[in-house]
Protein backbone atom coordinates (compact mmCIF):
# COMPACT_ATOMS: atom_id res chain seq x y z
CA UNK A 1 0.00 0.00 0.00
CA UNK A 2 2.98 2.58 0.75
CA UNK A 3 4.98 1.72 -2.34
CA UNK A 4 1.74 2.70 -4.48
CA UNK A 5 1.05 5.36 -2.55
CA UNK A 6 4.66 7.10 -3.31
CA UNK A 7 4.07 5.61 -6.93
CA UNK A 8 1.06 7.80 -6.85
CA UNK A 9 2.90 10.59 -5.28
CA UNK A 10 5.32 11.00 -7.50
CA UNK A 11 3.35 11.08 -10.61
CA UNK A 12 0.82 13.48 -8.86
CA UNK A 13 3.80 15.45 -8.58
CA UNK A 14 4.18 16.24 -12.33
CA UNK A 15 0.53 17.32 -12.92
CA UNK A 16 -1.05 20.56 -13.06
CA UNK A 17 -3.06 21.82 -10.07
CA UNK A 18 -6.41 21.29 -12.20
CA UNK A 19 -5.36 17.76 -12.80
CA UNK A 20 -4.65 17.70 -9.36
CA UNK A 21 -8.46 18.23 -8.61
CA UNK A 22 -9.32 15.75 -11.44
CA UNK A 23 -7.02 13.23 -10.30
CA UNK A 24 -8.29 13.67 -6.18
CA UNK A 25 -12.00 13.24 -7.55
CA UNK A 26 -10.85 10.15 -9.30
CA UNK A 27 -9.01 8.67 -6.43
CA UNK A 28 -11.75 9.81 -3.90
CA UNK A 29 -14.46 7.43 -5.91
CA UNK A 30 -11.36 4.93 -6.13
CA UNK A 31 -11.10 4.86 -2.28
CA UNK A 32 -14.92 4.43 -1.84
CA UNK A 33 -14.59 1.58 -3.58
CA UNK A 34 -11.34 0.11 -2.09
CA UNK A 35 -12.46 1.51 1.41
CA UNK A 36 -11.43 3.26 4.40
CA UNK A 37 -7.51 3.06 4.85
CA UNK A 38 -6.95 3.15 1.11
CA UNK A 39 -8.90 6.93 0.92
CA UNK A 40 -6.91 8.45 3.83
CA UNK A 41 -3.64 7.45 2.39
CA UNK A 42 -4.65 9.22 -0.70
CA UNK A 43 -6.12 12.13 0.88
CA UNK A 44 -3.12 12.88 2.73
CA UNK A 45 -0.53 12.16 -0.54
CA UNK A 46 -3.10 14.05 -2.74
CA UNK A 47 -3.00 16.94 0.07
CA UNK A 48 0.58 17.00 0.42
CA UNK A 49 1.05 17.30 -3.47
CA UNK A 50 -1.24 19.94 -4.05
CA UNK A 51 0.69 22.07 -1.18
CA UNK A 52 3.82 21.42 -2.36
CA UNK A 53 2.84 22.60 -6.00
CA UNK A 54 1.77 25.36 -4.95
CA UNK A 55 4.67 26.53 -2.90
CA UNK A 56 6.50 25.82 -5.81
CA UNK A 57 4.30 28.01 -8.39
CA UNK A 58 4.27 31.04 -5.51
CA UNK A 59 8.22 30.28 -5.24
CA UNK A 60 8.35 30.80 -8.69
CA UNK A 61 6.24 34.16 -8.79
CA UNK A 62 8.03 35.66 -6.17
CA UNK A 63 11.44 34.60 -7.96
CA UNK A 64 9.67 36.57 -11.17
CA UNK A 65 8.94 39.70 -8.72
CA UNK A 66 12.21 39.90 -7.04
CA UNK A 67 14.11 40.31 -10.91
CA UNK A 68 11.04 42.22 -12.28
CA UNK A 69 12.34 44.31 -9.40
CA UNK A 70 15.63 44.14 -9.60
CA UNK A 71 15.31 45.49 -13.56
CA UNK A 72 13.71 48.21 -12.43
CA UNK A 73 16.15 49.31 -10.16
CA UNK A 74 18.75 49.00 -12.77
CA UNK A 75 16.18 51.16 -14.94
CA UNK A 76 15.79 54.33 -12.00
CA UNK A 77 19.47 53.62 -11.40
CA UNK A 78 20.39 54.90 -14.95
CA UNK A 79 17.94 57.39 -15.59
CA UNK A 80 19.20 58.61 -12.15
CA UNK A 81 22.66 58.63 -13.35
CA UNK A 82 21.78 60.28 -16.79
CA UNK A 83 19.50 63.22 -15.28
CA UNK A 84 22.75 63.72 -12.50
CA UNK A 85 25.26 64.02 -15.89
CA UNK A 86 23.01 66.37 -17.70
CA UNK A 87 22.27 68.93 -15.26
CA UNK A 88 26.20 68.39 -14.14
CA UNK A 89 26.85 69.87 -17.50
CA UNK A 90 24.17 72.33 -17.73
CA UNK A 91 25.23 73.70 -14.39
CA UNK A 92 29.00 73.70 -15.66
CA UNK A 93 27.84 75.63 -18.94
CA UNK A 94 26.01 77.70 -16.77
CA UNK A 95 28.55 78.64 -15.15
CA UNK A 96 31.14 79.55 -18.23
CA UNK A 97 28.01 81.51 -19.33
CA UNK A 98 28.49 83.39 -16.16
CA UNK A 99 32.26 83.93 -16.15
CA UNK A 100 31.90 85.43 -19.65
CA UNK A 101 29.33 87.79 -18.86
CA UNK A 102 31.09 88.50 -15.72
CA UNK A 103 34.45 89.29 -17.80
CA UNK A 104 32.09 91.16 -20.60
CA UNK A 105 30.84 93.35 -17.51
CA UNK A 106 34.43 93.69 -15.95
CA UNK A 107 35.72 95.27 -19.74
CA UNK A 108 33.24 97.39 -20.05
CA UNK A 109 33.51 98.60 -16.45
CA UNK A 110 37.28 99.13 -16.94
CA UNK A 111 36.47 101.06 -20.27
CA UNK A 112 37.53 104.43 -19.46
CA UNK A 113 35.77 107.58 -21.18
CA UNK A 114 38.57 108.26 -23.15
CA UNK A 115 38.29 104.54 -24.61
CA UNK A 116 34.63 104.91 -25.31
CA UNK A 117 35.21 108.08 -26.87
CA UNK A 118 38.06 106.22 -29.07
CA UNK A 119 35.80 103.65 -29.59
CA UNK A 120 32.74 105.36 -30.91
CA UNK A 121 35.08 107.66 -32.94
CA UNK A 122 36.24 104.44 -34.76
CA UNK A 123 32.61 103.45 -35.00
CA UNK A 124 31.68 106.70 -36.53
CA UNK A 125 34.57 106.42 -38.82
CA UNK A 126 33.65 103.42 -40.71
CA UNK A 127 29.65 104.41 -41.43
CA UNK A 128 30.68 107.63 -42.60
CA UNK A 129 33.13 105.49 -44.79
CA UNK A 130 30.41 102.78 -45.66
CA UNK A 131 28.51 105.79 -46.73
CA UNK A 132 30.86 107.54 -49.02
CA UNK A 133 31.39 103.95 -50.90
CA UNK A 134 27.32 103.84 -51.14
CA UNK A 135 27.50 107.55 -52.62
CA UNK A 136 31.05 106.75 -55.12
CA UNK A 137 29.85 103.23 -56.72
CA UNK A 138 26.11 102.41 -58.38
CA UNK A 139 26.03 98.70 -58.17
CA UNK A 140 24.54 96.65 -60.44
CA UNK A 141 23.74 94.02 -58.37
CA UNK A 142 24.15 93.19 -54.51
CA UNK A 143 27.55 94.01 -53.63
CA UNK A 144 29.20 92.49 -50.91
CA UNK A 145 30.47 93.36 -47.37
CA UNK A 146 32.78 95.80 -47.72
CA UNK A 147 35.92 93.63 -45.95
CA UNK A 148 38.03 94.17 -43.89
CA UNK A 149 36.38 97.40 -42.85
CA UNK A 150 34.59 100.23 -45.31
CA UNK A 151 37.32 102.64 -44.74
CA UNK A 152 39.92 99.94 -46.14
CA UNK A 153 37.92 99.69 -48.93
CA UNK A 154 37.41 103.42 -49.44
CA UNK A 155 41.09 104.05 -48.87
CA UNK A 156 42.01 101.54 -52.01
CA UNK A 157 38.93 103.18 -54.40
CA UNK A 158 40.44 106.56 -53.89
CA UNK A 159 44.45 104.98 -54.71
CA UNK A 160 42.75 103.75 -57.99
CA UNK A 161 41.23 106.94 -59.03
CA UNK A 162 43.39 109.51 -57.73
CA UNK A 163 46.45 107.47 -59.60
CA UNK A 164 44.69 106.17 -62.13
CA UNK A 165 46.61 103.07 -63.08
CA UNK A 166 46.62 101.60 -66.63
CA UNK A 167 46.97 98.65 -64.62
CA UNK A 168 46.20 97.30 -61.46
CA UNK A 169 47.41 93.59 -60.46
CA UNK A 170 45.51 92.18 -57.02
CA UNK A 171 46.50 89.28 -55.82
CA UNK A 172 44.53 87.00 -54.38
CA UNK A 173 40.50 87.41 -54.47
CA UNK A 174 38.85 88.75 -51.61
CA UNK A 175 34.88 90.58 -51.25
CA UNK A 176 37.20 94.04 -51.88
CA UNK A 177 37.61 92.80 -55.55
CA UNK A 178 34.32 93.78 -56.73
CA UNK A 179 34.55 97.30 -55.20
CA UNK A 180 37.64 97.59 -57.06
CA UNK A 181 35.98 96.27 -60.23
CA UNK A 182 33.71 99.05 -60.54
CA UNK A 183 36.79 101.45 -59.60
CA UNK A 184 38.55 100.13 -62.40
CA UNK A 185 35.98 100.89 -64.46
CA UNK A 186 37.24 104.70 -64.82
CA UNK A 187 40.61 103.23 -63.55
CA UNK A 188 42.19 101.28 -66.15
CA UNK A 189 42.24 97.81 -66.09
CA UNK A 190 42.04 95.28 -63.22
CA UNK A 191 43.89 91.49 -62.95
CA UNK A 192 42.67 89.69 -59.97
CA UNK A 193 45.60 86.58 -59.32
CA UNK A 194 43.84 83.60 -57.83
CA UNK A 195 45.38 80.10 -57.08
CA UNK A 196 42.46 78.45 -55.86
CA UNK A 197 39.79 77.21 -58.93
CA UNK A 198 37.18 77.23 -57.25
CA UNK A 199 37.28 80.62 -55.42
CA UNK A 200 38.42 82.26 -58.88
CA UNK A 201 35.08 80.42 -60.83
CA UNK A 202 33.07 81.89 -57.66
CA UNK A 203 34.68 85.47 -58.46
CA UNK A 204 33.96 85.63 -62.35
CA UNK A 205 30.10 84.37 -62.04
CA UNK A 206 29.60 87.47 -58.99
CA UNK A 207 31.75 89.71 -61.66
CA UNK A 208 29.33 88.56 -64.20
CA UNK A 209 26.30 88.97 -62.16
CA UNK A 210 27.84 92.89 -61.96
CA UNK A 211 28.38 92.96 -65.53
CA UNK A 212 32.06 93.45 -64.92
CA UNK A 213 33.51 92.36 -67.56
CA UNK A 214 36.18 94.59 -67.77
CA UNK A 215 38.15 92.70 -64.61
CA UNK A 216 40.65 89.57 -65.16
CA UNK A 217 40.44 86.93 -63.19
CA UNK A 218 44.19 85.16 -63.37
CA UNK A 219 44.22 81.69 -62.49
CA UNK A 220 48.15 80.61 -61.29
CA UNK A 221 48.74 77.74 -59.27
CA UNK A 222 51.08 77.73 -56.42
CA UNK A 223 54.84 76.49 -57.09
CA UNK A 224 57.53 76.63 -54.92
CA UNK A 225 60.17 79.87 -55.30
CA UNK A 226 63.05 79.78 -53.35
CA UNK A 227 63.98 83.71 -52.02
CA UNK A 228 67.31 84.30 -50.24
CA UNK A 229 67.48 80.62 -49.74
CA UNK A 230 64.13 79.68 -48.54
CA UNK A 231 61.48 78.00 -50.39
CA UNK A 232 57.71 79.62 -49.85
CA UNK A 233 54.67 78.32 -51.61
CA UNK A 234 54.07 81.55 -54.34
CA UNK A 235 52.26 82.14 -57.70
CA UNK A 236 53.68 79.82 -60.60
CA UNK A 237 55.67 82.46 -61.68
CA UNK A 238 55.52 81.22 -65.71
CA UNK A 239 51.97 82.55 -64.90
CA UNK A 240 52.85 85.81 -64.32
CA UNK A 241 54.50 86.49 -67.43
CA UNK A 242 51.88 88.95 -69.20
CA UNK A 243 51.74 91.13 -66.15
CA UNK A 244 54.23 93.85 -67.14
CA UNK A 245 53.72 97.98 -66.62
CA UNK A 246 52.10 97.25 -63.21
CA UNK A 247 50.80 100.99 -61.64
CA UNK A 248 49.60 99.69 -58.53
CA UNK A 249 50.12 96.12 -56.63
CA UNK A 250 47.32 95.04 -53.69
CA UNK A 251 49.30 92.01 -52.03
CA UNK A 252 47.18 89.91 -49.75
CA UNK A 253 48.34 86.54 -50.52
CA UNK A 254 48.88 83.30 -50.77
CA UNK A 255 51.86 82.96 -48.87
CA UNK A 256 52.52 83.82 -44.84
CA UNK A 257 54.50 86.55 -45.89
CA UNK A 258 53.44 87.07 -49.38
CA UNK A 259 55.02 90.47 -49.85
CA UNK A 260 58.96 89.56 -50.00
CA UNK A 261 58.26 87.26 -53.04
CA UNK A 262 55.47 89.90 -54.75
CA UNK A 263 58.57 92.26 -54.84
CA UNK A 264 61.41 89.93 -56.26
CA UNK A 265 58.71 88.88 -59.10
CA UNK A 266 56.26 91.78 -59.62
CA UNK A 267 58.05 94.87 -57.66
CA UNK A 268 60.83 95.29 -61.01
CA UNK A 269 57.56 95.48 -63.23
CA UNK A 270 56.52 98.37 -61.58
CA UNK A 271 55.61 101.55 -63.41
CA UNK A 272 58.12 104.59 -62.37
CA UNK A 273 55.96 106.09 -60.16
CA UNK A 274 54.10 102.60 -59.44
CA UNK A 275 52.78 101.47 -55.95
CA UNK A 276 52.45 98.57 -53.85
CA UNK A 277 49.77 98.02 -51.28
CA UNK A 278 50.34 95.40 -48.72
CA UNK A 279 47.90 94.07 -46.24
CA UNK A 280 49.26 93.76 -42.68
CA UNK A 281 50.71 90.46 -42.58
CA UNK A 282 54.71 89.28 -41.07
CA UNK A 283 57.30 90.73 -43.44
CA UNK A 284 55.66 93.47 -43.93
CA UNK A 285 57.20 96.76 -42.78
CA UNK A 286 55.18 99.80 -40.97
CA UNK A 287 57.72 102.22 -41.60
CA UNK A 288 61.19 102.52 -42.94
CA UNK A 289 62.02 100.09 -46.67
CA UNK A 290 62.52 96.75 -48.13
CA UNK A 291 63.57 95.81 -51.15
CA UNK A 292 64.30 99.25 -52.70
CA UNK A 293 60.66 99.94 -51.42
CA UNK A 294 59.64 102.39 -48.80
CA UNK A 295 56.52 102.71 -46.58
CA UNK A 296 54.18 105.85 -46.71
CA UNK A 297 51.25 106.80 -44.91
CA UNK A 298 48.70 103.92 -44.95
CA UNK A 299 45.27 104.80 -46.65
CA UNK A 300 43.35 103.06 -43.83
CA UNK A 301 44.99 101.15 -41.07
CA UNK A 302 44.83 97.56 -42.97
CA UNK A 303 47.12 98.68 -45.46
CA UNK A 304 50.53 99.65 -45.64
CA UNK A 305 51.67 101.70 -48.84
CA UNK A 306 55.27 101.29 -50.56
CA UNK A 307 56.33 103.19 -53.29
CA UNK A 308 59.92 102.58 -55.12
CA UNK A 309 63.05 103.98 -53.39
CA UNK A 310 65.19 104.01 -56.70
CA UNK A 311 64.30 103.18 -60.10
CA UNK A 312 65.43 99.72 -61.08
CA UNK A 313 66.75 98.98 -64.39
CA UNK A 314 63.78 97.37 -66.17
CA UNK A 315 63.69 93.83 -67.15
Amino acid sequence: MKDLARRVARRLLRLEPHTLLIAAALLAGAAAVAGPPFLVAVLVTAALVVAIRVHRRMLALHEAQQASIGEVRQILEQVQRRVIATVEKERLEAGDRHLELTDAIARADRLTPDDAETLLRAQNRETDALIQLSRTIAPRAPMPAAEPSPSCVLGLLHLMRSRRPGLTVALGAGPATIWLGYAAEQAGRLVVVEHDAARADRLRADLRAHDLTGVEVLRAPLAELTLDGRAADWYDVEALTTLTDIGLLLVDGPATEPLPPALHVLGRRLTADGLVVAASRPGVPRQGSIDGFRAEHPPAGRWTVLARVTTPART
